[in-house]
């Protein structure tokens, strides 16, 4: 099974390294010239563990777009805002037999993924591993989490794909309720990114803001409800508090992104998420008041607000 990762960030190297250690073939599918020949001066991705204290070098073949090599197995891990643009990129080498796993944050970029190539079998991940870049193809796994798979449109589960998963040691389990579970996200990452951007501070320090982190969950909550998720919805409140325990040490990629003066998902989270509340006539002041206090915050440091 030839995997093509294309958008070798945090998460895309870690895919990477885990099947070249396992001996799969692999390859990354760059961005453009710059990105390929800044990556042969390389040659390699690096995957480093939370200590830095273990470094592994896994020499992977990269190449662009617009190459000839048919893909069978296709992981986009690209930013949700460049997902449509970077599959249309490589639409020629897919086909009826071809998989796409589409590993992005928020919600509204896969559904038009998945519009662009019909006749694809596009399959969607949500992932609550850590990882980031310490400089191009060099990512440190810095935390364990759990991958979930599933699709959409209520395809059946692909033959094969979790045992390969599993192979590469890549912890994949398939659900049949992924729209759920990328709800859920959604809501966990809508009450807490945007704060950590606009208070510039790490997960933990959100604790001193525990009554607006309350009514932004009420909020979800019944917005989840509304949009037929009650799964979702439930103990919400008492998970948001959970992640933020637990990665009290931790920046938000949201964070992450303004800090390295990168545009950010924010369409693809409260954006959406405020979208969906009108369309569900479902109030959700505080997450419009945070929305807009957030679009204040990246618009000071010069970045997109959309």
């Amino acid at each position: 099974m030839l995997w093509h990762i294309q958008g070798p960030g945090s998460l895309g190297c870690l895919w990477a390294a885990r099947f070249a250690a396992a001996q799969q073939p692999v390859r990354l599918i760059v961005r453009n010239p710059d990105a390929l020949a800044r990556y042969q001066q390389v040659g390699v991705v690096r995957l480093s563990d939370a200590n830095l204290q273990q470094t592994q070098s896994y020499p992977i073949n990269a190449q662009l777009p617009a190459h000839s090599e048919p893909i069978s197995h296709l992981l986009l891990t690209c930013k949700a805002y460049d997902a449509t643009a970077a599959i249309a990129q490589v639409a020629h080498r897919l086909n009826q037999d071809s998989l796409v796993v589409l590993l992005q944050n928020g919600l509204g970029s896969q559904q038009a993924v998945q519009a662009l190539v019909p006749d694809t079998c596009c399959i969607v991940a949500s992932s609550t591993e850590g990882a980031y870049l310490t400089e191009p193809f060099h990512s440190v796994f810095a935390g364990q989490g759990e991958i979930w798979l599933g699709s959409l449109d209520s395809k059946p589960e692909p033959e094969g794909l979790i045992n390969n998963c599993h192979s590469a040691q890549i912890p994949c389990a398939w659900t049949t309720a992924i729209d759920t579970t990328l709800w859920r996200k959604l809501a966990i990452n809508c009450a807490i990114n945007p704060l950590t951007v606009i208070l510039d501070c790490n997960n933990g320090a959100l604790i001193a803001h525990a009554n607006l982190i309350n009514t932004l969950c009420a909020e979800l909550q019944s917005l989840l409800k509304a949009a037929q998720h009650q799964a979702a919805a439930q103990d919400l409140q008492q998970h948001v508090w959970q992640v933020i325990e637990k990665t009290a040490a931790n920046s938000s990629s949201m964070r992450q992104d303004v800090h390295n003066k990168r545009r950010t998902e924010i369409s693809y989270m409260t954006g959406f998420a405020c979208a969906q509340s009108i369309a569900l006539e479902c109030p959700t002041p505080a997450l419009h008041a945070l929305h807009a206090q957030l679009q204040t915050a990246l618009s000071m440091r010069g970045l997109p607000i959309s």
